[in-house]
């Protein structure tokens, strides 16, 4: 064989074990730096063998199951909280998973699944469970039904559904109470996937304070005019990848605010509901932290705002590195949206020197109509001017073909490359 014959396959050989990866074009401008996502993306997709629910390995060993039904849970319209609390102590000391069979509905009070637990502990749901309907048992914690607290190297799978039984809590809605309706709080190395979330008391999901989380294939369902009933929250957590997933609720599909970073969002549908939201930020004179965001592939249909960033006066901290990509609006109400006014508050907001600083958002490869003659927002703030804002391939155009679309723009210095549609006054860019 000659050498340049054996170089080619060595060469070749390299190139099969490696593999390559793709990255999503990025604009670049002068000012406008490579964002660390990317590094860290790439880093992280390498080491998800070692979060222990994704390695081929655990896939194929046999895995102990404990059936809810095996401690007395009866799916008769009876509290079954007390035969689940038992058999996830079972489940959690033995690194098992917790079975909660098909076509039966459990009826559960409030509960906290605790850990730590052994490694691979999971929680597989294949019927239904609901929340218990009489208020008065959320009466020590009105704020929680289901939590996961401290469990790490974990998965919630299965096909099932989680059942908020939410219409007696919207008739008593308040925002100051609002009700989480499945928490996962300080959970490491977390996955969430193929299940529905129906009719929460409020926020339907939420992800609190963990670390390395991945979620998809979730159907979550709410009416439109249901109260605060978020799809998935996000809040202090780092490192999470939402993905494939059908929001349709009352609020925003997917919500982020303070504390969060590294967080991927791809390919979702939302409608209808408020959008996908990071914020709102800095309320009470708050610190805000938000960094490394992108929203790629998203389809918006009949939301009464698209991409949002909303921020309350007085606050401080930052919003940086965000990005949202490749996104269909569909007849949305406030298509693009900054907001550094936010006031959701009965008595009007007092205006204030202070706020959030919002800096490197990117706006790629935005297409649709707006239900709203206003089809861009830039309400910045006066103080806290937004900067190194980009602008590339934005075409929002009147739904229905008649009339037309606007773009107001205040206190926001912005870059535009491609088509944009429709732009700012140049005596406001």
């Amino acid at each position: 064989m000659s050498p340049l014959v054996l170089l080619f396959i060595i060469l070749a050989s390299l190139s099969s074990c490696f593999g390559y990866h793709i990255e999503e074009p990025l604009y670049q401008t002068n000012a406008y730096e490579r964002y660390p996502m990317h590094n860290y993306w790439r880093f992280n997709n390498a080491k998800h063998e070692r979060f222990g629910f994704m390695t081929r390995a655990n896939r194929a060993t046999p895995h102990s199951s404990i059936s809810v039904d095996d401690f007395g849970a009866k799916a008769d319209g009876r509290d079954d909280t007390e035969a689940f609390q038992k058999a996830w102590n079972e489940a959690c000391s033995r690194g098992a998973s917790l079975v909660v069979p098909e076509n039966r509905i459990y009826l559960l009070k409030p509960i906290t699944f605790s850990g730590p637990c052994q490694p691979n502990t999971a929680f597989m749901i294949y019927g239904t469970i609901k929340a218990w309907p009489v208020m008065s048992a959320y009466e020590p914690d009105r704020l929680h039904w289901i939590v996961f607290d401290s469990v790490s190297n974990f998965k919630v799978d299965g096909g099932g559904t989680f059942n908020g039984n939410g219409k007696i809590w919207w008739q008593n809605s308040c925002k100051t109470n609002t009700n989480l309706a499945v928490t996962f709080n300080e959970c490491n190395n977390l996955r969430v996937a193929n299940l529905r979330f129906k009719d929460a008391q409020q926020m339907h999901v939420t992800f609190q304070r963990c670390f390395n989380v991945i979620v998809s294939n979730l159907v979550v369902k709410a009416p439109g005019n249901s109260p605060n009933t978020d799809g998935i929250h996000v809040s202090e957590t780092h490192n999470i990848q939402i993905s494939n997933s059908e929001i349709g609720t009352g609020d925003d599909c997917i919500s982020i605010v303070s504390g969060s970073q590294n967080v991927r969002v791809t390919d979702i549908t939302c409608g209808p509901g408020h959008g996908i939201s990071i914020g709102s930020l800095g309320a009470d004179n708050s610190e805000a932290e938000v960094s490394n965001v992108v929203v790629n592939r998203a389809t918006l249909r009949g939301t009464s705002n698209g991409v949002r960033i909303k921020t309350w006066q007085g606050g401080h901290g930052y919003a940086r590195n965000i990005k949202f990509l490749n996104i269909v609006m569909q007849n949305v109400t406030n298509p693009i949206i900054i907001d550094q006014y936010y006031c959701d508050q009965q008595v009007p907001c007092q205006e204030q020197v202070s706020g959030v600083q919002l800096s490197k958002v990117l706006y790629q490869n935005i297409r649709g109509t707006s239900a709203s003659e206003v089809a861009i927002k830039f309400e910045c703030s006066k103080s806290v001017p937004c900067r190194e804002i980009y602008v590339e391939d934005v075409i929002l155009e009147p739904e229905g073909g008649s009339g037309g679309t606007i773009a107001t723009c205040e206190n926001v210095r912005y870059v535009n490359r491609g088509k944009f549609f429709p732009q700012c006054s140049p005596s406001i860019k």
